[in-house]
């Protein structure tokens, strides 16, 4: 408990110091959003009226400590352009980008598992060499390109998958997954050269034990020994790394919702950004920052019930 309860001391700082800097630097943003809410035609009466309805005449710490406790209320705010409930927005979109990370996940994990124990089985070879030389291809490349050039073969040249758009799953959960196959693989490419690098160093190293050579000494089947003996002590990292891959995904959903018209909580922040519209931008990174704590908080509890190791020596500490 002593060590469950420091972890959630530090991620609440984490939250604090995530959302603060969050508004100080929307603060700092280019642009006033008492112009964007009152329009170019008001006279300076009704801007300073504006401003002070928005509470842009206080200091950023005041604003920051009084939507911090409206949050803490549960009260999110309403969009100072058409005066939306950003909790209702927020509810509506984050579905939509959950199961795009969830899915792309799933496709990075179905494909670095394998390619990461083939090339663990035979460093150096040409499957390996291959497989390295082309996850670095794909690591090194932006999402967008990636997500332009999957557009272009899939959707246009081959009309196997839609460009752009969104059905929900209950309205229809084959154009659901149809939708989401493109922007979900587009994310997962980079993630498969890591988790499967990730995967083959640790199977390699794993694969030297001595329990592994008792094993051999035996007899028995090297697809046995890999799957039964050497695979779970070998994903300890790559569940680690999962987890802290999720904060690179997010990043990376919120370009590929715009690139493929997906509205989620990235098209939703992209759009408040570029209308001034800050509170369901404020509003969008606390659900986003939320979401990584507590997947890494998850994380690391999960880590320490693998290896009992870690909980006891962080509990001393």
């Amino acid at each position: 408990m002593r060590f469950v309860w420091k972890r959630m001391i530090q991620l609440f700082v984490v939250l604090i110091a995530v959302t603060f800097m969050s508004s100080l630097l929307l603060s700092l943003l280019p642009g006033d959003a008492a112009i964007v809410v009152c329009g170019a035609s008001c006279n300076s009466e009704q801007y300073n009226q504006v401003r002070e309805e928005m509470g842009l005449n206080k200091p950023v710490t005041v604003r920051y400590v009084e939507w911090l406790g409206r949050i803490v209320r549960g009260d999110f705010g309403k969009s100072n352009v058409n005066q939306e409930e950003v909790s209702t927005a927020l509810s509506q979109r984050m579905p939509v980008t959950l199961e795009l990370l969830v899915l792309s996940q799933l496709f990075s994990l179905a494909m670095a598992i394998p390619l990461g124990v083939w090339s663990a089985r035979r460093p150096n070879g040409t499957f390996d060499k291959t497989a390295t030389g082309v996850g670095f291809v794909f690591l090194a490349i932006p999402p967008f390109v990636t997500a332009l050039l999957l557009i272009e073969l899939f959707a246009v040249k081959w009309h196997l998958f839609p460009a752009t758009g969104y059905k929900t799953f209950l309205e229809d959960p084959v154009e659901n997954l149809r939708d989401l196959v493109l922007p979900a693989f587009t994310l997962a490419l980079a993630e498969i050269a890591v988790y499967s690098r990730l995967l083959r160093g640790d199977l390699m190293l794993t694969l030297q034990e001595d329990y592994i050579m008792m094993a051999r000494a035996k007899g028995l089947p090297s697809r046995r020994i890999m799957w039964r003996h050497a695979f779970r002590p070998s994903t300890f990292s790559l569940i680690t790394v999962a987890g802290l891959r999720i904060g690179a995904l997010i990043g990376g959903t919120i370009i590929i919702e715009r690139v493929f018209v997906i509205n989620g909580l990235g098209l939703y922040a992209i759009t408040a950004i570029q209308k001034r519209d800050f509170v369901p931008l404020q509003g969008a990174v606390v659900v986003i920052a939320v979401g990584y704590v507590l997947v890494n908080f998850a994380v690391d509890m999960f880590y320490a019930v693998l290896d009992p190791r870690i909980r006891h020596a962080r509990a001393i500490a």
